[in-house]
């Protein structure tokens, strides 16, 4: 279990921790408020329903998946829902759970803590949320370990954070455990080397939260107790973490005043208990311009947050590490470009920033909400807004691109979504929240994002590439055609990823499906019978999936019966 105590070799040692009081001084406002704290009351959640728009896929296989359904997969009509945030199972890739701002009704800006859950990759979803129901919650971040437990860390009333645990793939909840926290937190999970025990690293904006500087936090038990935070080299703000091959620790942000000034700050030995984490090394990075908080596609929010990550595969550029953003340029014609700098040497110095973005400055369009993740083979995928299909920038496109050498170039440019009005369905907000997020594997990227295709706001899953439930590199449909992955019910997903998830049970454990197999009662009559093995054989393509269609009679007795499976069966030049 994720969350499991006990004792390791190596750098990890049994600990025993206890979630520590902190005292100081009220929160210190940055030069731009960008709080998150109540201010009105829940307000009467919205009552009406109506279906989910049914969306086209563009530019990749599959169709955007509405998330923020009811219990019976209609659209709430009148709620809202944004800052999407996703977390994938290592263990078993079809199970993703989603966290997003939950606003009961756009008449309020009150907002709790949604979840849904998916066991079939993400093709439908059930809501399990909200957690700690009624409660302010916002700035969700999710993670997945490599045990298959789920963690949900969310901020609340007071500029606090509190963890969420899962151990049965988001179905149900502990919690809350506090966890110090601030505004804007993000955080990483780091399993130690024999797969017992989950470290937990957060970090949260300067002097909006509970300990004034002290804005890193670390568990060492999985996430049921925190040690006091301690202050980050250069106290960035607005990014993100990321753990390295050689399990080091960054942290990147901006400048408490200065919003051009992309910084990274690296820790060595987060993971060892024995010691103090210390952020030793600080440099900064030129992403060709500024972060920007408020503008005309966003004006209350973010136009996207400080995304870091590294190369932890076994090619050429491991160890790379990569800083991305939105950005705008004072001196350029072009509002916002998504730019993306390298460090070659674990962060020390940078080269110079690659626009990601391939539309001409001339067209005056925002790249905003840039988001990357790295592959575990070192893919980069990245995502943004873009209003280049607009010209009054009212509409943003979803548009993606990926490098597959290092960050050096991109490929071209492709719209993955529909165009939409960013800027309706405010829940007495202006804004579409401050982030998306994407998990990467060595197919595709799982994308949770926000959109208004309803006319409101709305978070939506989509995946990008083939599916590879299995995650051993290879696309699910080009498995199962090629007859090396079995898919005995025909959904197009592999079997195996079906018994993973839970989706299909496997009492014998053999690998094939209870319900692939005879004796099964397929049809529900109470009996396992010939009808039943016709069943089967229909899934398995041998004959249509109506039985009456398959056999007939055969024998010409005037009869459909069992003589008739005989003599079909008998026919059938492989079949004795």
């Amino acid at each position: 279990m994720g969350r499991k105590a006990g004792s390791w070799p190596g750098a990890c040692v049994t600990v025993t921790l206890a979630v520590s009081t902190w005292s100081t001084a009220a929160p210190i406002d940055p030069p731009v408020t960008h709080d998150e704290r109540p201010t009105q009351a829940p307000g009467t959640p919205a009552t009406a329903r109506g279906p989910v728009t049914p969306l086209p896929a563009v530019g990749t296989p599959f169709a955007p998946v509405q998330v923020n359904t009811d219990g019976n997969g209609f659209n709430v009509i009148g709620d809202a829902a944004n800052e999407p945030s996703i977390a994938v199972d290592p263990t078993a890739p079809n199970r993703i759970v989603i966290g997003w701002r939950q606003f009961d009704t756009v008449a309020s800006s009150f907002r709790q803590a949604g979840a849904s859950v998916s066991w079939d990759g993400g093709r439908t979803w059930r809501q399990t949320g909200p957690l700690d129901a009624g409660v302010f919650r916002s700035d969700p971040v999710l993670a997945a370990d490599t045990h298959g437990a789920f963690y949900y860390y969310s901020l609340t009333d007071g500029l606090l954070c509190d963890l969420f645990l899962s151990d049965d793939g988001g179905l149900t909840w502990a919690g809350p455990i506090p966890a110090f926290g601030g505004d804007k937190q993000w955080f990483v999970v780091d399993t130690c080397a024999d797969r017992v025990v989950t470290n937990v690293y957060a970090a949260w904006r300067v002097y909006a939260g509970c300990c004034a500087g002290a804005t890193f936090t670390r568990s060492l038990d999985g996430g049921a107790t925190f040690t006091p935070p301690i202050e980050i080299a250069g106290m960035p703000n607005f990014g993100t973490l990321a753990i390295g091959p050689d399990r080091e620790l960054y942290v990147c942000g901006v400048g408490f005043f200065d919003y051009g000034d992309f910084m990274v700050a690296r820790t060595n030995h987060a993971f060892d208990p024995a010691t103090t984490p210390e952020f030793v090394q600080r440099s900064s990075a030129d992403l060709g311009g500024s972060l920007v908080v408020g503008a005309a596609v966003n004006p209350a929010g973010l136009l996207g947050q400080v995304w870091i990550g590294v190369d932890t595969s076994s090619g050429p550029n491991r160890g790379n590490v990569y800083l991305l953003a939105s950005t705008h340029d004072a001196s350029s014609v072009d509002p916002m470009d998504v730019q993306l700098a390298r460090s070659r040497d674990g962060g020390v110095t940078w080269q110079p920033p690659v626009r990601v973005n391939d539309d001409p400055p001339a067209a005056h369009a925002w790249q905003w909400f840039g988001t990357m993740s790295v592959a575990p083979d070192g893919r980069l995928d990245v995502i943004w807004n873009d209003t280049r299909d607009d010209t009054a920038a009212l509409r943003s496109t979803v548009y993606y691109t990926s490098s597959s050498d290092g960050g050096r170039t991109f490929a071209a440019n492709r719209a993955i979504t529909l165009p939409f009005e960013h800027g309706v369905g405010y829940p007495q907000q202006s804004k579409l929240g401050d982030y998306y997020h994407m998990v990467s594997d060595r197919v595709g990227a799982h994308l949770a994002f926000a959109a208004t295709f309803n006319g409101e706001q709305d978070v939506y899953y989509l995946r990008i590439g083939d599916y590879d439930c299995n995650d051993n590199g290879l696309g699910d449909a080009a498995e199962i055609e090629a007859g090396d992955a079995a898919d005995c019910d025909g959904d197009g997903v592999p079997d195996a990823c079906q018994i993973a998830a839970g989706t299909l049970p496997d009492s014998d454990g053999n690998g094939v499906p209870d319900e692939c197999e005879l004796p099964a009662d397929l049809d529900g009559s109470g009996a396992v019978d010939w009808f039943d093995l016709l069943l089967l054989l229909g899934r398995w393509g041998l004959c249509p999936p109506t039985p009456i269609t398959c056999l007939g009679d055969v024998d010409g007795d005037g009869v459909v019966g069992f003589l008739d499976l005989l003599t079909l069966l008998e026919s059938w030049s492989d079949v004795p």
